[in-house]
């Protein structure tokens, strides 16, 4: 599967979002499974989860970067994992 991720909007009245790049992605297919299954449960296009997903990953890459670690706290049981990227 290929993905293109690209913003902006058409149209005389509709506000102006900057495009800064389109990138063309060819996905494995777990990532191809997993797009399709955010697709479904978010109901968002392709490169809203694709630039939400760029965001994301920038951002726990700044922090495990800045010597903090990323954390996920289960709500019921309080059980804490670290999560590591590899």
């Amino acid at each position: 599967m290929t993905v293109r991720a690209e913003s902006g909007t058409t149209g005389e009245d509709a506000p102006r979002a900057q495009v800064i790049g389109r990138v063309t992605v060819t996905l494995v297919p777990q990532a191809e499974a997993g797009l399709r299954r955010l697709q479904d449960r978010t109901s968002l296009s392709k490169t809203d989860i694709t630039n939400r997903a760029i965001t994301l990953y920038e951002f726990i890459e700044a922090q495990l970067s800045a010597g903090r670690e990323l954390l996920i706290k289960d709500g019921n049981t309080g059980e804490i994992q670290r999560v590591l990227l590899v």
